[in-house]
């Protein structure tokens, strides 16, 4: 697979120069134009020789993904990208509004293969995992939409397609090019990656990126129920989880958040709050509720509203902060893996 502009940290890129006789200064050049101009292409790059973009153009692209598919939702706040890699391969990308925030959500993995029930990625199996330019174009790519409407990008969640910490290298990567003071800027507390529970991950994420949001997908405080929705638990069950997101609170004195995605009469009754709850207390932590985007074919359907709160309810009783989030893209398909489901070819 052929390496892309967006693989290469700032010191590759120079180093890389260099030693094919480039003046040094060329990789700010490059590096403005890529990360602060948001350029689509080296011809934009007008400060460097015509020569090296025609050789940049053909050594290092530096798109390697392109936009083959998108649906919107009706309040335009809402809009998810399938993008078509070099291998042919497709992966989702969502793009979300809010009032104060506009964030990106991204994959790290061409399918997923961990299987989780509420999830329509798991369910078209696991190909490969992303590079880490195929993650960074991905925020690239959002930055220029959202510039050509007088917007500007203000988060990225790694909570698309994938399990980030099941493709840790590539996920390490980009988060240090796009917090970089030389490159794209983004502030780590604008960063958040969420895992089913993947210890070695949450550790590393303790020791090498301690700003970063940690979210963990919960959806259960029993290891009896949590197998069933989430299989890695049975790899790395709730005691271990739970004692490495101690730790991590330890060391970073930051906020985790735990998401949970109410299946109606699944996980939704008062004894499954009281579950997370115990699992929960005393914690530095804060827990979404998150609407199921129902999964065509799943016999798995969204929690009522009323239960939703009464739960949420449940949870604020016994000390624990929580939030009810509200449903983005469910009229577009827009959780992880459906729309790559219905449009891309082979899958």
């Amino acid at each position: 697979m052929s390496v892309s502009l967006f693989d290469l940290t700032f010191d590759e890129l120079r180093a890389r120069l260099t030693a094919q006789g480039q003046k040094p200064f060329r990789a700010a050049q490059i590096w403005q134009g890529a990360y602060r101009d948001l350029v689509s292409s080296y011809e934009e790059m007008t400060t460097l020789p015509t020569a090296l973009r025609t050789r940049l153009a053909a050594e290092l692209p530096l798109l390697p993904l392109q936009p083959v598919g998108t649906v919107e939702s009706p309040d335009r706040r809402t809009r998810k990208t399938l993008h078509r890699l070099g291998d042919g391969e497709t992966i989702e990308t969502v793009l979300m509004r809010y009032d104060r925030r506009r964030t990106v959500c991204v994959s790290t993995q061409v399918g997923c293969p961990l299987a989780c029930a509420f999830c329509a990625t798991g369910a078209s199996g696991f190909t490969r995992d992303l590079t880490t330019g195929e993650i960074v174009a991905q925020v690239i790519d959002a930055a220029r939409r959202l510039r050509a409407g007088g917007d500007r990008l203000t988060n990225v969640v790694y909570m698309g397609m994938g399990e980030p910490f099941l493709n840790p290298e590539a996920t390490f990567r980009s988060i240090g090019i796009l917090n970089a003071k030389d490159g794209f800027r983004l502030g780590a507390r604008n960063l958040a990656v969420s895992t089913v529970g993947i210890v070695p991950g949450i550790e590393r994420l303790a020791a090498e990126a301690p700003q970063v949001t940690l979210a963990v997908s919960l959806h259960a405080g029993t290891d009896a129920l949590r197998d069933r929705l989430v299989p890695a638990n049975r790899r790395y069950p709730l005691s271990d989880l739970m004692s490495a997101v101690r730790t991590y609170i330890e060391e970073t004195h930051r906020r985790v958040s735990f998401e949970v995605a109410l299946a109606e009469g699944l996980n939704d009754a008062p004894g499954d709050a009281d579950a997370i709850a115990a699992r929960l207390s005393g914690l530095l932590c804060h827990v979404n509720l998150i609407p199921l985007n129902p999964i065509p074919g799943s016999v798995l359907q969204p929690s009522p509203r009323e239960r939703t709160d009464a739960f949420a309810s449940r949870l604020e009783a016994q000390g624990i902060p929580v939030t009810v989030r509200v449903g983005r893209g469910v009229g577009i398909q827009a959780g992880c893996g459906q729309l790559r489901s219905r449009q891309a070819p082979g899958h």
